[in-house]
C-alpha cells in the first residue's frame, strides 16, 4: 500500500493537510489538483479559530488532535506558528444553559476549559467589555492560524517532500471500472489513480454528481473584514461571540479581524442568508460579495464588546462560503459506493480548525483502513438517501448552524 498513487481534488487547507499526512506516512505518488491557485477558495478566506469546545464526541476527540497537532506544526512548518492565545466562547442568558449541557463531554475527555463572569473577563482582557449577563468559556488551548502564512507553509513543505501540486487544472470527469474509481479527466487528458480523496468545498455535490452520489451539503455567504493597523499592541483571545453575531481576534500587523454570516435570523433584510446554489465546476469564490449592510451591522453590533474598533477603520474584506451537512457534523471517510474514493468537506466554519485532525484521519484511513479514534459519526455513509433528498430539496437558511463556529 506504500506505493500507491493517490491523487487529491482540492488545494486547500483541508487537501493540503491531507498531502502532508501522507506524505510524512511515506506515500511517495501524491498529486494534489486544484482548480485555482492554492488556497483560492474558502481556506483564503478563513478566520482561522481553533476551539476544542465542540458539541459532540466525534468533534471534541478531532478537534484534540488538531490542537496537538497545531502546535507541532509551528516547529515542522518553517514560515509559520499557530497563534496560541486562547479562544473565548462567549454566551448570554438564553444559550448558556446548552452549553452547560456539554461540560461533561469535555470533563469526560479532559478538556481544558474555563468559566468566566463578565467582570473576570473585563479583568483578564480589560480591552473586552461583556456586558453584566454575559457568561465566558475560555479554552486555554485555542487560538488562531494566519492563513495566508499557514497555507504557503503547508504547500512548500508538501512540495519538499514530493508531493506534486498542480494548480490551474481543474478536473472534468471521473475514470470508473468495476465499481472503482480509477482517476479523473482533465482538460487534456487523463490521470490515473488508486485512491481518490475529494476534498473540494461548496462544489462538492457538482462533483460528485458526476458518479450519481448526492451529499446533503448547502453553501451559505460569510464574510470577514480587518482593520487598519492599530497605533499600540491589543492583547485579546480569538473571541467566538454568538451574542453579537459573529467573532473576532487579533490579525497580523497589530490588526483586528472581524467576521460573521448573514443570516436573516440576525439580519431580517438579509436575502444573503439564504444558501447560496453551486451549480458549476467554473464556479469562483471570488464572484462572492459581502452584502452592503453586513459591514455596518458587524461594526454596530462587535464594537460593544471590544470600544477599540473606534479607534481604526476597515481597510479589506473577503467574502465567501461555509458549508453545513444536513446534521451539522463534517462529512470525513470513504463513500459507500466507491471504498477507494474518500470526503472531506463540510466542515461548517471550522474548516481551518478541523485541518490537521482531517489531513490526520484521512491518511490513516487510507494507510490503514482505520483511524484512532471513531469517525463513524462523520462518515458519508450516515445519510439516508430520503433525508438527502429532502434537504437538498428545500429551501434553507443558515439559521441555527451560524452559531457553530470554528
Amino acid at each position: 500500500m506504500q506505493q500507491a498513487s493517490i491523487l487529491i481534488i482540492g488545494g486547500g487547507i483541508i487537501g493540503l493537510s491531507t498531502a502532508y499526512h501522507l506524505a510524512l506516512r511515506g506515500f511517495s505518488h501524491i498529486t494534489v489538483l486544484e482548480k485555482d491557485s492554492i488556497g483560492a477558495g474558502s481556506s483564503s478566506r478563513a478566520a482561522g479559530i481553533i476551539t476544542g469546545l465542540l458539541w459532540s464526541d466525534t468533534g471534541v476527540l478531532a478537534r484534540k488532535i488538531s490542537l496537538q497537532r497545531f502546535h507541532e506544526l509551528s516547529d515542522e512548518l518553517p514560515g509559520y506558528r499557530f497563534q496560541a492565545v486562547g479562544a473565548l466562547n462567549v454566551f448570554d442568558p438564553p444559550t448558556w444553559p446548552a452549553r452547560t449541557q456539554l461540560l461533561p463531554l469535555y470533563d469526560r475527555h479532559g478538556i481544558d476549559y474555563e468559566i468566566l463572569t463578565a467582570v473576570e473577563t473585563r479583568e483578564r482582557w480589560p480591552e473586552l467589555t461583556p456586558s453584566e449577563e454575559i457568561i465566558g468559556l475560555h479554552d486555554p488551548l485555542g487560538g488562531y492560524s494566519e492563513p495566508d502564512e499557514m497555507l504557503p507553509a503547508l504547500a512548500r513543505r508538501c512540495r519538499e517532500l514530493g508531493v506534486e501540486i498542480r494548480e490551474q487544472c481543474p478536473i472534468t470527469g471521473f475514470v470508473e471500472q468495476s465499481g472503482r474509481i480509477e482517476g479523473v479527466t482533465l482538460q487534456d487528458g487523463s490521470l490515473g489513480a488508486d485512491v481518490i480523496v475529494c476534498t473540494v468545498h461548496a462544489w462538492m455535490g457538482v462533483v460528485l454528481a458526476q458518479l450519481g452520489i448526492p451529499v446533503p451539503v448547502k453553501a451559505f455567504v460569510h464574510q470577514r473584514f480587518v482593520t487598519t493597523a492599530l497605533k499600540s499592541a491589543i492583547n485579546i483571545p480569538a473571541v467566538n461571540a454568538n451574542p453579537q453575531g459573529g467573532y473576532l481576534r487579533p490579525a497580523s500587523g497589530n490588526r483586528i479581524l472581524v467576521g460573521g454570516g448573514t443570516a436573516p435570523s440576525n439580519h431580517p433584510s438579509n436575502p444573503h442568508g439564504e444558501e447560496v446554489r453551486v451549480n458549476s465546476l467554473d464556479y469562483s469564490m471570488g464572484s462572492v460579495v459581502a452584502p452592503a449592510f453586513a459591514k455596518g451591522a458587524l461594526t454596530r453590533d462587535v464594537t460593544p464588546l471590544l470600544p477599540r474598533l473606534v479607534q481604526t477603520r476597515w481597510e479589506f474584506e473577503k467574502a465567501g462560503l461555509i458549508c453545513y451537512s444536513v446534521d451539522g457534523e463534517p462529512i470525513l471517510g470513504p463513500t459507500p459506493a466507491y471504498p477507494n474514493l474518500f470526503l472531506g468537506c463540510a466542515f461548517h466554519s471550522g474548516g481551518f480548525a478541523y485541518s490537521p485532525a482531517a489531513g490526520l484521519l484521512l491518511a490513516e484511513l487510507v494507510a490503514d483502513g482505520r483511524t484512532q479514534i471513531d469517525i463513524s459519526a462523520f462518515s458519508p455513509a450516515r445519510f439516508t438517501m430520503s433525508a438527502t433528498q429532502e434537504y437538498l430539496g428545500a429551501d434553507s437558511i443558515a439559521g441555527e448552524g451560524e452559531r457553530r463556529r470554528h
